[in-house]
């Protein structure tokens, strides 16, 4: 990849990241208007229309095998209790601290999930991350207020229960290894649209005429940019430059969320958020060594 390229691909990891850093907002803008069930069937159809035109033009094969089907439906299983718990935290809480807090929390629990289960090997240094990506979250749930109520209310439950969710929903994607990732995200897509069908979502019974502009505008942000276009750049940026290049860009993740929900929503952030997202930020850089290049 030539170095014009580069910066053309790091624009777009730049705007992909704003994406997913945006989608807490379109969140919580759309818990006005539809509940998580509603919320999964309209960003999945959206985002398989856009989706299969990219599948195409990279041309993508679609086999897939017994084995990476069964792990698409276990990933699909898991991706509505995350969306669950994604939507729902947000609605309770504020698109700025699950922006923060569980993106931050992903890769401590995947480390740590992977410690516990794989035999994945922990040193001093991870220990210290750890410890300071514990202190981060903590100060995140504000747990110095002392206060229990706060600690343990809902939307901090279900933040918690989403940054454990996700690592589970990447090790299970992680195992099928002869499909493309973006087409196993496809066919994940289709069963979970398929599953909320058939068991949470009474299409008839949506109430179509609440929806407004806003709500169309948000839904397919959430579908095309913040899901199609952000996980397509993703995935093509770990094939032309790496895994450890792009993971740096996760960083801006959270700083997005709270940027956009500071504009849009006009959510007040306090210290505690700052400080805590700092701290598991630099745990984060720590447990996946990303090292920062000086251009």
């Amino acid at each position: 990849m030539t170095e014009q390229n580069k910066n053309i691909f790091y624009a777009l990891m730049f705007l992909a990241m704003a994406g997913w850093g945006g989608s807490w907002v379109n969140a919580k803008v759309l818990s006005a208007y539809i509940n998580e069930y509603e919320l999964i069937f309209f960003r999945n159809v959206f985002t398989l229309i856009t989706l299969l035109p990219v599948l195409l033009f990279f041309k993508k094969s679609f086999y897939i095998n017994l084995k990476s089907f069964i792990l698409v439906i276990i990933a699909s299983i898991v991706m509505i209790a995350y969306m669950k718990c994604y939507f729902l935290g947000t609605k309770f809480g504020t698109a700025s601290l699950g922006g923060a807090l569980v993106t931050t929390m992903i890769p401590i629990n995947t480390f740590l999930i992977m410690a516990l289960f794989f035999d994945k090997k922990t040193g001093k240094k991870d220990i210290f991350a750890l410890i300071l990506g514990a202190i981060g979250v903590l100060t995140m749930l504000n747990i110095w207020s002392f206060s229990i109520e706060e600690v343990f209310s809902q939307k901090n439950i279900y933040f918690v229960l989403a940054s454990i969710l996700w690592p589970v929903l990447t090790i299970v994607s992680s195992k099928a290894t002869k499909i493309s990732p973006m087409v196993f995200t496809f066919y994940m897509y289709i069963i979970t649209t398929i599953l909320v069908m058939v068991f949470f979502v009474d299409i008839p019974k949506i109430n179509y005429q609440t929806f407004d502009s806003i709500f169309w505008l948000n839904i397919l942000s959430l579908a095309i940019v913040s899901t199609t276009f952000a996980t397509t750049i993703y995935f093509v940026g770990i094939e032309k430059l790496g895994t450890n290049e792009v993971s740096s860009f996760i960083f801006l993740v959270p700083l997005f969320a709270i940027i956009l929900s500071i504009i849009f929503l006009k959510e007040h952030i306090s210290l505690s958020i700052v400080i805590g997202t700092i701290l598991t930020l630099i745990a984060v850089k720590i447990l996946n060594n990303i090292k920062f290049k000086r251009r």
